[in-house]
């Protein structure tokens, strides 16, 4: 008979600024006996060219998930919502690799501004994040990393093919018309962008294709 463990995930009300926040109540239904068991175990999950997953990370990397989507997870989707985040883990570790190889490093200053640009961009505030995560048992630190291996992907991609971008007049009107509010040097931007994701994403499906990944 299959195992469940409802971890109870707690987040702000998205209506309410600058109060006490009242919380909302997320339950996560892991319906796997890989997620029936303590939190605290550290068994391994998944292994990525010999770099470890546990089911710990998973559990986490589920949990601040669902905090900053505000996803409520139901025995209906808990099995789509888990493996995206074993799939996420598993490229992150991928990502870091390249990032040690090509010793990419994010200065204190670059990681502020990531971080600033995240909470103001976000319905949360630092103050608030950091609350919500020590109710759910989650280290801010953990968060720290994500943001960085995230701006550390962002600065490599760049890096490696920027040179290589472009905007055509065309592209970039094409971009305003459907966008009257914004400036050309933010259409550029966006083709840029794109073009950028483009190569990313070939970068990660070579790397997934190259790994080895083996399931516990």
């Amino acid at each position: 008979m299959e195992k469940m463990l409802c971890l109870v995930l707690k987040f702000k009300n998205n209506m309410i600024k600058k109060k006490i926040f009242q919380m909302s109540l997320i339950f996560i239904f892991f319906a796997s006996d890989l997620y029936a068991q303590d939190i605290t175990n550290h068994k391994i999950a998944v292994l990525v060219n010999d770099q470890l997953i546990s089911t710990f990370d998973i559990i986490q990397r589920v949990k601040m998930n669902a905090i900053l989507t505000g996803t409520n997870i139901t025995p209906d989707n808990n099995d789509q919502i888990k493996n995206s985040a074993i799939n996420e883990l598993i490229q992150e570790k991928l990502k870091d690799e390249k990032i040690v190889e090509y010793e990419i490093s994010i200065s204190n200053e670059e990681f502020l501004k990531q971080e600033n640009n995240f909470f103001n961009n976000s319905e949360f505030n630092k103050e608030d994040m950091i609350n919500i995560f020590q109710l759910n048992n989650i280290n801010y630190d953990d968060f720290k990393r994500y943001l960085i291996s995230q701006l550390s992907w962002q600065k490599l991609i760049s890096g490696m093919y920027f040179r290589m971008t472009s905007a055509s007049k065309i592209e970039i009107d094409e971009i305003l018309d459907n966008n009257p509010d914004i400036t050309e040097d933010i259409a550029r931007e966006i083709i840029i962008q794109r073009q950028l994701d483009l190569k990313s994403g070939k970068m990660i499906r070579d790397m997934l294709d190259e790994a080895t990944i083996e399931y516990k």
